[in-house]
């Protein structure tokens, strides 16, 4: 199977260029934070309270979580079900947030997420993912924005959205989440040994995912 890892901080534009990038190569979005919430909805049927990491430690262990095309459609399939339609809610989302705080949950959907690399072609992105989560992907993106690009990036899409941002304020909680994310104790924000760098600063999402195109073309042949 072929692996691609896409890695870099919060407001660089992964997601956005994962799938993209996916897309073009018909293979698996690995929507991380999908498999979270739909680990998060089969805590909530079975009951259990987001405070109680204990339980969350034992349960998360028993469901099956992938992701698979059916009918052409990505979709994220729990127990067989698919749950695409039931991931949105507030209750899926607070029990997500919380439960992902648990150690198991996240070994356990690490755990996850290497099984459906080894299943299936995916373009997989984090913060870990070459670094931790797929150490062995045969090709690693480090995809980055200056912290005033990325500032500027969310701003607009705020504006966008109705909302009165202060871009300064913005600018700041980029900075510190950079912080954060890059001296947490469990899996920091790296750039794997072996990662391509791409700064997005001065870059179109269309010039950004052409250049990975080719990176991907030049390292396998694709």
């Amino acid at each position: 199977m072929m692996n691609i890892a896409i890695d870099g901080p919060a407001g660089a534009g992964k997601s956005t260029i994962a799938r993209k990038v996916a897309q073009k190569l018909s293979f698996i979005y690995a929507d991380t934070g999908a498999m979270y919430r739909a680990m998060a909805l089969y805590l909530h049927r079975r009951g259990i309270s987001p405070e109680d990491g204990e339980a969350i430690a034992k349960t998360c262990m028993e469901p099956e979580i992938s992701i698979e095309y059916q009918d052409g459609e990505q979709v994220v399939v729990l127990n067989g079900e698919n749950v695409n339609s039931l991931l949105r809610t507030q209750e899926v989302s607070d029990m997500a947030s919380r439960s992902s705080a648990v150690p198991q949950m996240r070994e356990r959907l690490m755990e996850l997420q290497r099984k459906l690399a080894l299943e299936q072609n995916v373009v997989m992105d984090g913060r870990d993912i070459g670094t931790v989560v797929l150490p062995d992907a045969q090709v690693k993106i480090y995809l980055t924005a200056s912290v005033g690009v990325r500032a500027r990036r969310r701003y607009l899409e705020l504006k966008e959205k109705g909302g009165d941002p202060d871009f300064a304020t913005i600018e700041e909680e980029i900075a510190a989440r950079d912080h954060r994310d890059m001296t947490r104790e469990v899996a920091p924000l790296r750039q794997a040994d072996d990662a391509v760098l791409v700064d997005s600063s001065d870059m179109s999402i269309e010039e950004v995912v052409s250049h990975i195109m080719t990176i991907i073309s030049d390292r396998t042949g694709i």
